[in-house]
């Protein structure tokens, strides 16, 4: 198998975390599903992705001590290989792991996604559990040097047989239950430490790659969380098919007019099977999770501007509302043919210019395969007022480029065919 043949394009779907936090249900997850299947499928949107702390029977308990419970009560195997919590994910109670979920969304045409931890658990190292199929046991594999920085499930995995051997138990049973993506954490950028110990996870990346290629199944590798580091950006190509560019993103305009700076940073390493991934777009509703929630807090045409941008660029696209509270203008927004026909086979972006109030970028066919031949550009008003913008793209050796005119928004953007 080749990794690169898992994501001719660049993924589309729905991430739990931005709403549910650690807190999401089975039944949620099935509405979220339902919903995609209804109205975004036909627009190219296909994965539904269960996002951090499924196998926690008392996630989001103790929300005001701890976003992740240290020593908490979840559920594992004999082997330690962490399991859904059936109080959660009922459906997970004989022992069948996510399987009845994952034949379920496949059932509606789309995917199935999880988010794992880089490593082993903890309790599983503790209590030397043996590794499934192997002879060797969980403490051979674990590296108690090697932990996360804000979250205490796991040990960092040894770069060893032992090691390997997990990780393979670990993906060949996520195929068996019918997983096509896994978004693993911790392992883009591990902050906690300092040179040379900081990024110890790298070698994982590789680990992951090779278990996913033997378990026989196509499986979307996502590397978090960012900023990923651009000298390490063959590691991540030649092992993942995505990689966080930035930390955490949310729905704050400082935050939004930051991607423009790593976007051009990465955009010569967007290429099929490759994506250097700008993370979930907050539309929508978000937060209750966290405690309260809440509206996003970008404007209808931040929003534009954020969505043109991811898929100008050759970004991922995940969104992290509750699907069955979309309002129809944010609907409209995220089945835009136009916007989202940036992300097809065969085409390029890249930035042509970027000031502190203006950018623009253009987004070019590159290959034969593209079905649309047309450039396209956006211009990006970046000011805090409405402005004139007036960009002729012959000056930038842009084929077919002619001067551009559009009174645009503050924070909005414009898309034009040439």
């Amino acid at each position: 198998m080749n990794k690169n043949d898992f994501a001719v394009t660049a993924p589309m779907g729905w991430n739990s975390y931005d709403y549910y936090d650690t807190t999401v249900t089975e039944a949620d997850v099935v509405a979220n599903a339902d919903f995609m299947a209804e109205k975004l499928k036909k627009s190219g949107w296909e994965y539904i992705v269960v996002d951090i702390e499924w196998y926690s029977n008392d996630a989001g308990t103790r929300r005001k001590e701890y976003q992740y419970i240290p020593f908490g009560d979840v559920q594992m195997d004999e082997y330690g290989r962490m399991q859904p919590s059936p109080i959660r994910f009922p459906s997970s109670v004989d022992g069948s792991g996510f399987k009845w979920l994952a034949d379920y969304i496949h059932a509606k045409g789309l995917k199935f996604g999880i988010h794992i931890m880089r490593g082993i658990p903890r309790d599983a190292a503790h209590r030397h559990l043996p590794i499934y199929a192997s002879t060797y046991t969980a403490d051979e594999a674990a590296d108690a040097f090697s932990i996360c920085g804000w979250n205490p499930d796991m040990y960092g995995v040894k770069d060893n047989e032992a090691g390997q051997a997990y990780y393979d138990s670990i993906i060949s049973m996520y195929a068996e239950w019918g997983v096509d993506f896994i978004k693993c954490d911790d392992i883009c950028d591990s902050w906690m430490y300092k040179e040379p110990l900081k990024f110890s996870g790298w070698h994982e990346t590789r680990m992951l790659h090779e278990a996913i290629l033997k378990c026989g199944r196509p499986i979307v590798l996502s590397l978090s969380p960012g900023p990923a580091h651009v000298d390490r950006a063959w590691n991540y190509s030649e092992h993942a098919n995505m990689w966080r560019i930035t930390d955490d993103f949310w729905d704050n305009w400082e935050a939004l007019k930051d991607m423009f700076t790593r976007c051009e940073r990465w955009q010569d390493h967007v290429k099929k099977g490759c994506y250097p991934d700008c993370d979930m777009l907050p539309l929508g509703f978000l937060g209750k999770g966290f405690g309260q929630e809440r509206r996003t807090n970008f404007t209808e045409d931040e929003q534009r501007t954020m969505l043109t941008l991811w898929c100008i660029f050759g970004s991922p696209l995940m969104l992290g509302c509750e699907l069955t509270k979309l309002d129809d203008e944010t609907l409209k927004l995220i089945t835009d043919e136009q916007i989202l026909g940036l992300l097809a086979e065969g085409r390029h972006g890249r930035q042509l210019v970027h000031t502190d109030r203006f950018a623009a970028w253009i987004n070019e066919p590159t290959e034969e395969k593209a079905v649309d031949k047309g450039s396209y550009i956006a211009l990006f008003n970046l000011d805090d007022e409405r402005r004139h913008v007036s960009f002729n793209a012959a000056d930038y050796e842009v084929s077919g480029g002619r001067l551009l005119e559009y009174e645009i928004p503050a924070h909005g953007s414009v898309l034009v065919k040439l």
